[in-house]
């Protein structure tokens, strides 16, 4: 019987590489999507990938969303989670919502999806969880000290949960990717990413599918020893 591998902001960007390359190693894969409803449908029809429509940031939509997944495709064995926002600008501007929104939505999210997916796991004796989080989560970045906090915090909960599931067979990981070419950097002006680029010593910046082969390894058996690490793939840039 196949694994279900669950991912979530999965249509686009790095979850879509993602959701595609865990297909291709085998595993059913479910994408979860928030907004764009024709982007997600598009996206089944290219990649055959079923998706569902709940607001991670939200826990009665993750434990609706969730519960309707089990009953019909089976537990979860895999959790990626993947789905995060930007609302960027400098502390002294930022207002209550622009914190709230990446706070809820990058981390509390984590919390949201794990808690629903937890305790089956622990009753089958596994489960892989990997955590996406970012390069600015382990250095900080000007003017995303929402973003920062919430994908630092993102390495934290990893590692906590790593330590409270490891005798159950559950392994908890996060990757910490630096700037990927994603519709993300789309609004970044050429310059800005010329200098972005100069900054990273193999001179490029990164592919989602780079990030997804990495999530695929994490998920895998050959990956069972490895549990509260994080794989930090930044080309460089940033060394821990």
């Amino acid at each position: 019987m196949k694994r279900l591998a669950l991912v979530t902001g999965g249509t686009r960007g790095i979850g879509r590489a993602i959701s595609i390359q865990l297909k291709q190693a085998g595993y059913t894969v479910i994408a979860v999507y928030n907004n764009d409803e024709k982007a997600a449908q598009a996206f089944t029809k290219e990649t055959g990938i079923q998706t569902y429509q709940f607001d991670v940031s939200d826990y009665k939509s993750c434990e609706s969303g969730v519960e309707a997944i089990v009953k019909k495709h089976g537990p979860i064995d895999i959790l990626v989670n993947n789905a995060g926002i930007t609302r960027d600008t400098v502390l002294q501007k930022m207002n209550y919502e622009q914190w709230f929104d990446v706070i809820q939505t990058n981390l509390t999210s984590c919390f949201n999806m794990c808690r629903q997916v937890i305790s089956s796991m622990r009753e089958r004796g596994f489960g892989r969880i990997i955590n996406i989080s970012s390069i600015n989560g382990q250095k900080g970045q000007f003017g995303q000290t929402n973003y920062a906090a919430a994908k630092a915090g993102v390495l934290g909960f990893t590692k906590a949960l790593a330590q409270e599931n490891a005798t159950k067979g559950i392994t908890v990981n996060a990757v910490a990717p630096g700037y990927i070419q994603t519709d993300m950097l789309k609004n970044v002006p050429e310059q800005v990413l010329a200098q972005i680029t100069q900054q990273i010593p193999l001179g490029r910046l990164g592919k989602p599918e780079e990030i997804a082969d990495a999530v695929v390894f994490l998920a895998s058996e050959n990956a069972a020893f490895i549990t509260g690490s994080t794989l930090t793939m930044n080309g460089g840039q940033y060394l821990v």
